[in-house]
């Protein structure tokens, strides 16, 4: 088991980096060899037994059996410590990859973990903040309320009856990173030949980003800097809830942010039992995921059941969500957000060769890398993905295509991609687990459409006359229908809630921002000096079948009727 005291001793005589410098790191190590072989040796024999205890155990079918396995695999990575630990985490919330009776094991890495000594807490409590924790809160316990990968809380209570979470974290972190991320970066490269991937950048690249992370999540000053400006964004969204800093009585290896009631996000039943819907939480989770990537551009980037909490209370379709945790956040581009927008888009139209140049843009494809050939392989991968409707759209199975593409052809993965990647697929387990029905993209597409359909950005009105005017400014009404339809199809939406999108509509093509889009209008309408007035009348019979008397009259019906759901 890892012994944060035994970790103290060796933290004495090893100089520590204090952030993450992987080449440093590693000629380090390498003139400690008494410090890297023993690790090393410990981490391939630890994984050795387990995998041959997978290979030849993993298919049998008693429930023992496999909970043995779960409990090897839990003690295996708590035992090779923070990093391990992490990796572990985000396998926690793929029910889709991992067997039930280990996942129920794994979820014990969320916040389960053993607590390393109450001394050594009170020690460094006394050490950053200046002063005994029992004269800074007016009750502190004797014992954590929970431990983790990195640290552990305690639930104490402020002069004046205001409860707190006080974070501490463990200790000899910077040394344990640096050491075992140089080793898994090293053990990740000489496998990476033979395992069935093309990541292009290399799996290296994708240790860094992830050691990277790491350390900006061992400084909590960062992490309250993020989770003021996390709670900013949502600032007027009741759904979404963000604990309060308490600057005063944090620091470097302290947090303290007041105490949040809720039920974690781990079990449907449990859910339930509490009078809250799993379906409603799930979709503020995905909601405000779709806003942290494709409108702020700032996402929480360790999205697991451990740093999640449903609340009581509804605001509309959206249960009340707690974020907890802000250490592993991560920012994408502007331009990197408004591309993936449109790719949701090209995805959705089937228009695979403009995908390609989505991914083209993305880095997913290199600048040189000719988009003839890759469309059709675009096609044959992700077209029958789609099915008949958005509905059917199921990202595990992109992902596992996607696995096969990437061996076959030039794709690879950015490594700024690699924290988003994780987020998304953390998202989506997360969303199985609760309700196994659950369709991302059910829930990402309207919130697209919508954004475009309302223009609420320059970059917004640019993606939408792009989706719905051809090279040729001729109006592309199948596709402007198709965005249309998405939002009258969702199970919460009805022809009613169109309203309002409607009269942003209208309000941006009289705007100053809709000039351009006038101009394409106005030019669909004109045709080598003559007036064209097809796509008008197609435009007309659109909004005529939208919004006719009796979607209006079943819309309004369903909106006021007591015992519709």
């Amino acid at each position: 088991m890892w012994e944060p005291s035994r970790v103290k001793s060796v933290k004495k005589n090893t100089t520590v980096l204090m952030n993450y410098q992987p080449n440093q790191s590693l000629l380090l190590l390498l003139l400690k060899p008494w410090v890297l072989i023993p690790r090393v040796i410990k981490v391939i024999t630890s994984f050795a037994s387990l995998i041959i205890l997978i290979i030849f155990q993993g298919s049998r079918e008693e429930e023992s059996v496999q909970k043995f396995i779960g409990t090897k695999i839990l003690k295996t990575l708590t035992d090779l410590g923070p990093c391990f630990i992490k990796i572990g985490q985000a396998l926690s919330t793929r029910p889709d990859l991992v067997k039930r009776a280990w996942l129920d094991e794994l979820t014990k890495l969320q916040d389960s973990l053993p607590p390393f000594s109450h001394s050594i807490a009170i020690d460094t409590i006394e050490t950053e903040l200046g002063s005994n924790p029992n004269i800074l809160f007016e009750s502190f316990p004797e014992e954590p309320i929970a431990a983790a990968s990195l640290g552990q809380v305690y639930k104490a209570k402020l002069h004046g009856e205001y409860w707190v979470a006080v974070k501490v974290q463990r200790p000899g972190l910077e040394w344990i990173l640096q050491r075992d991320l140089v080793i898994i970066k090293a053990l990740c490269i000489m496998v990476s030949p033979v395992l069935p991937l093309n990541l292009g950048v290399g799996l290296g690249e994708i240790i860094d980003e992830f050691g990277r992370s790491l350390f900006e999540e061992i400084d909590y000053r960062k992490e309250a800097d993020n989770a003021e400006r996390f709670a900013d964004l949502f600032a007027t969204n009741p759904a979404v809830i963000v604990p309060k800093v308490e600057r005063l009585l944090s620091s470097k290896k302290v947090i303290t942010t007041s105490w949040i009631n809720g039920t974690k996000l781990q079990e449907r039943d449990e859910l339930l039992d509490k009078g809250l819907n799993p379906s409603k939480i799930i979709r503020t989770g995905v909601t405000s995921g779709i806003q942290q990537l494709l409108e702020f551009g700032y996402f929480h980037a360790d999205p697991h059941p451990g740093n999640m909490f449903a609340l009581n209370g509804t605001t509309g379709e959206l249960g009340h969500l707690a974020y907890v945790d802000f250490g592993m956040m991560d920012s994408i581009s502007n331009k990197d957000r408004i591309t993936l927008t449109s790719a949701v888009v090209h995805l959705i139209n089937k228009d695979f060769y403009s995908l390609a140049k989505d991914f083209q843009s993305l880095g997913f494809l290199t600048p040189e890398q000719e988009l003839e050939p890759i469309a059709p392989v675009l096609e044959e991968v992700l077209g029958g993905s789609l099915g008949e409707s958005v509905e059917s759209f199921n990202f595990k199975s992109i992902t596992d295509k996607f696995s096969e593409l990437m061996f076959d052809y030039p794709f690879r993965v950015p490594a700024r991609f690699a924290l988003i990647i994780r987020a998304v697929v953390s998202q989506e387990g997360l969303a199985l687990r609760l309700d196994p029905k659950f369709k991302i993209i059910r829930v990402a597409y309207p919130y697209v459409a919508k954004r475009l359909l309302t223009g609420e950005t320059k970059e917004m009105i640019g993606v939408l006359l792009e989706v719905i005017f051809d090279k040729d400014s001729n109006l592309q009404i199948e596709r402007l229908e198709s965005l249309i339809r998405v939002l009258s199809d969702t199970e919460t939406s009805t022809v009613s809630s169109l309203i309002p999108i409607v009269k942003a509509g209208t309000k941006l093509l009289l705007s100053d921002q809709g000039d351009e889009l006038r101009k394409k209008l106005l030019m669909t309408l004109i045709k080598d000096e003559r007036l064209n007035t097809s796509d008008l009348k197609s435009l007309v019979k659109l909004l005529g079948r939208t919004f006719n008397a009796r979607n209006i009259a079943g819309g309004l019906a369903q909106r006021f009727n007591p015992l519709a759901a």
